[in-house]
Formats: C-alpha cells, structure tokens, sequence
C-alpha cells in the first residue's frame, strides 16, 4: 500500500507496514466494574465477570459476538479493603478483532463513497456497543455490581484529531499567532521487541529496522527506540518476575504533518500482527504534545556544556595576576659588564 492511500484506507482494512508487519482493525474498551455498595470489601470473582460478559456479548446485541478468552482481561484491585469508597474493584479491557459482519453491507461497493459509508457505520456501531454495555448492572454470586465502559483516547482517531488541534490553537500560551503549528511526532507503546531486531543478530530493538518500517508513512526526521518495561503495568501491581526488554517505545518524529496525519489514522483502532506468530500486539498510539526531540536536544547540549565545564575546571587558573607597585620605568636598571 502506498503512502498516499493511508488516508482513504477503509477503518476495517488490513494495512501492511513491511513485508512481515501488518496491522489489523480491531476494536478495544476499558472497563471498569464498580461494587452497588461502595463499602463493599470482598474482591469481586473474575471467572464470573467474564463469564457474564462473554454471554451478553453473544445473546444480547443484534450481532452475537463471539470474542475469545484471551481477549477479555480482567484485573482486580490487589487489596479492597484498602481502596477509597469511590474506586473500582476492577478494572479490564475487551477486544473484539471479529468485525466481518461490518463489511457485508458494502462488500459489492467500491470507491470513496463506500469507504465514507462504511466507515459512518463502524463508527455508529461502536458508540452504540459502548452505550449499551455502560452502567451494566452485573450479579456475581449474589452481589450486584455496575460496568463502566469507555472508548481509550488512543483508539478513537477523531478524538486525538480535535484534541491536538484544541492544543495547539488554544495551548497554554493563548491562541497561536503567525505560523500554524501542527503536530508531526507520534508515540507508539507496547510493541514487542524482537518485533522491530535484526533477525538472528539480536533480540533488542533495532533503530535501522525501526526507520525502514515506519518510513512507509513518509519521511522521519527523528526517531527514538527505548525499552518500555512499564507499558501495561498498574500502580498497584507485583513487579517481581516481570521480564524486562519484552516491549518497546518508539517515538517517531515525520518531516511533514501530513505524513504524521496518515501514520496515526493507520495506527488508530488497530494491532500488529506479525507473519509467522499468533501473538497480536495491542499497542498504544498516542501524539507528543512535550516536544520529545527538543527537550532531548536541550538535555543533551545542557550536558556536553556541563562536562565541557568540568573537564576544563580543574586545570583553569583562578589565581589573581600579580600586580607590581612599581613601573618598569621606575625600576632601577640593571648593569652588565661590556
């Protein structure tokens, strides 16, 4: 797929990002489960919200979805009795990667117009799945308990769109004036490391790899490729016996705004898949509203100026000049034999 068709590419369309790499639609919700009585203190039973989840996906919506296992995440809060009367319980994700059923309607359509269509009716669905599971009432061994259920920022394109353009036109210094800023730097986390290596040189993520496989988007100026340990990590959970270096972060700074338009569209809504794995990657995508690039540049030249001054400090003379009383021309000459 070229560079120029990112942006006409149907929301429920496979798009290839190099000859392994491949993102595919898929839909994802945060979920929240909130206890009737907030001075309930017994944590809640997670076979049984799932199980409840999964049977109201299939029997309650004009579409039965059938989502596997592994795809509804459930985690609940590590100790109850020490949370605040107002938190949750529980807190998870769902991920339906099954959305065939969209396509059916336009499937003998073709051209933008189908695409415009299609993309409306995948955007209606998705409020109204949101709408309908929100402020579920749920009875788990005779306990009654309340669904939160949200649409993550980083899944919702349109949203991210008005929020950077919010940004940048209204940021903390005012309206802009003069030049129109855009925004031209994406934030990608939770992608597997090997994923983006040399194959059969090393496990750890290449920048050489990283570049090629971003630059189907368009031209990089910049781009950044650390280990990002905590990427799905709660505030409250166990760190012992987590493996390091499994996921990475990159950050990836294009030429052009309008390149960045195509890569965060394309990114928005989707996971990564990779030929040969089972494994799918549900990343986070999200814009740099910090300028990344410049903070490091600022912190890299602060700290070449500091060892630049520490390396010269100690062999720099801070000791006063000397300063004679008396004049050369008052100085009485000295006689030398002829």
């Amino acid at each position: 797929m070229s560079s120029k068709s990112f942006d006409t590419a149907s929301p429920l369309e496979p798009i290839p990002m190099d000859a392994s790499l491949t993102l595919v639609p898929r839909v994802r919700l945060a979920l929240t489960v909130y206890p009737s009585n907030p001075s309930h203190t017994k944590p809640v039973d997670d076979w049984q919200l799932k199980k409840s989840l999964l049977d109201f996906l299939k029997s309650s919506l004009a579409v039965s979805l059938s989502v596997p296992d592994g795809d509804l995440e459930i985690r609940r809060v590590k100790d109850v009795r020490k949370r605040r009367r107002d938190d949750p319980v529980a807190h998870g994700s769902l991920v339906i990667r099954d959305l065939g059923f969209l396509k059916s309607s336009y499937a003998e359509e073709s051209g933008e117009d189908a695409a415009r269509a299609l993309e409306e009716k995948y955007a209606d669905w998705k409020r109204h799945l949101v709408e309908k599971m929100n402020g579920m009432d749920l009875v788990l061994g005779g306990v009654k308990f309340m669904l939160g259920v949200g649409m993550p920022v980083s899944d919702n394109f349109e949203a991210m769109r008005k929020e950077w353009e919010e940004f940048h036109a209204f940021g903390n210094r005012g309206p802009s004036r003069g030049r129109r800023q855009e925004p031209d730097t994406i934030v990608l986390r939770g992608v597997p490391s090997r994923w983006f290596a040399e194959p059969r040189v090393s496990s750890k993520p290449s920048m050489l790899v990283t570049h090629t496989i971003f630059s189907t988007f368009g031209s990089i100026r910049n781009i950044s490729v650390a280990d990002d340990d905590d990427f799905g990590r709660e505030s409250d959970e166990d760190t012992d016996g987590l493996v390091s270096g499994l996921h990475c972060k990159i950050v990836v700074q294009f030429e052009k705004h309008e390149d960045f338009h195509k890569a965060m569209k394309a990114l928005c809504g989707r996971s990564l898949e990779k030929q040969g794995s089972r494994m799918r990657a549900d990343y986070e995508v999200s814009w740099d509203k910090d300028g990344f690039f410049r903070n490091s540049r600022s912190e890299t030249q602060e700290k070449s100026s500091r060892m630049t001054s520490l390396a010269s400090g100690p062999y720099r003379s801070e000791f006063p000049k000397y300063i004679s009383r008396y004049s050369p021309e008052k100085t009485r000459p000295k006689r030398f034999r002829e």
